[in-house]
């Protein structure tokens, strides 16, 4: 395309224009007043609603989280643990659930993370063995134990 004169240049720019406008205020179509429709109000607000949806993402996975080890701390108090003990012996054992699965086990499958406590608690009762000497085995050495159901 070959321009012939500098305002023919600055009006061919105009499209452009328009669908960088349109993009933003789709965008802010949902907002109350003047800020759905013009321009200059809608700039801010967009970019304010996108600092908003940016942190609300980062607080959703926190949230998510906490509901996660609440619901593993609710599930192991009902077999007489506590969820940090609980944890740090599945971790011992190498058991390499995230707590997401973890607490998907203890609501809808109870026999399944009844299996897991069974781990803990072995595992628990081991250290507890290895640490007061008892002379079975050396310490630090963990063998696998079957767990009864």
């Amino acid at each position: 395309m070959v321009f012939l004169s500098c305002t023919l240049w600055a009006r061919s720019r105009g499209p452009d224009r328009y669908w960088k406008v349109q993009e933003l205020l789709k965008h802010a179509r949902h907002f109350r007043g003047r800020k759905n429709r013009c321009y200059s109000l809608a700039v801010r607000a967009v970019r304010r609603a996108f600092v908003y949806a940016t942190k609300g993402r980062k607080l959703k996975k926190r949230n998510i989280r906490t509901l996660w080890i609440t619901r593993i701390a609710a599930a192991s108090r009902e077999h007489g643990m506590k969820y940090p003990v609980l944890m740090n012996n599945l971790t011992k054992s190498s058991v390499q659930l995230n707590r997401k699965v973890i607490s998907e086990l203890a609501v809808t499958e109870p026999r399944s993370f009844l299996s897991l406590a069974k781990l803990a608690r072995a595992r628990q009762k081991e250290g507890f063995c290895a640490a007061l000497g008892d002379g079975k085995e050396p310490p630090g050495v963990f063998s696998r134990v079957v767990v009864q159901h």
